[in-house]
């Protein structure tokens, strides 16, 4: 019988989650990303079209090439890393300033090596333009505070406000980038249940 497939969602679960309406701290540790770097509108850069092709078609020949060795694993959702010049402004609907990496977390056991023959497998079927862009990098973010934003993404800009102000109250100051996480394909969901985790990490002012 095969072995289930890993779903670090589940093996995650407290960093997967978050309360509609208010705010909660989580420690996030070090793990493992596939990641593209990027500036620019997320509807409207090529950039950022670029960096979707390449993340998803190496994250899921990742995700075969393991599962043909007996180690399958479920391709988690998309997450994104904003920032500009100043995280207290990021709400901000200034998108063509917006820098961005855009990215998937991966099991500890797609190591570099297994990560650079996914890059080549995919590249021979596709042309990935932001091939090049593809790391495979450990990020640590540490204590973090994290909200659910229940919408379209052009609405967020209220919950972001919440979460700021959560962070004041608690004595909590800028620690990293805006972190957003998508639960929900946009593609088949309709705008108004679309799920996204809000986090940013934090320290003790």
């Amino acid at each position: 019988m095969a072995s289930a497939a890993l779903d670090l969602k589940k093996e995650l679960r407290d960093l997967y989650r978050a309360p509609k309406g208010s705010c909660r701290l989580v420690d996030v540790p070090e793990l493992q990303y596939l990641m593209v770097d990027g500036r620019g509108n997320p509807v409207t850069a090529a950039a950022y079209q670029d960096a979707m092709q390449a993340l998803y078609s190496v994250a899921y020949t990742a995700k075969f090439r393991s599962k043909a060795l007996g180690r399958d694993f479920v391709v988690m959702p998309l997450e994104g890393l904003w920032w500009s010049q100043d995280p207290a402004v990021f709400a901000v609907d200034d998108r063509d300033a917006w820098h961005w990496t855009m990215m998937v977390l991966m099991p500890d056991f797609v190591e570099s090596g297994f990560f650079e023959e996914c890059i080549a497998e995919a590249a021979a079927k596709r042309e990935l333009s932001a091939r090049d862009l593809l790391r495979l990098e450990r990020y640590a973010e540490g204590m973090a505070a994290q909200t659910m934003h229940l919408g379209p993404y052009a609405e967020e800009g209220p919950t972001i406000a919440m979460l700021h102000e959560y962070m004041e109250l608690e004595g909590l100051s800028f620690a990293g980038k805006h972190h957003e996480i998508y639960l929900s394909d946009p593609r088949r969901t309709a705008p108004e249940r679309i799920k996204t985790i809000i986090r940013q990490p934090v320290i003790r002012a």
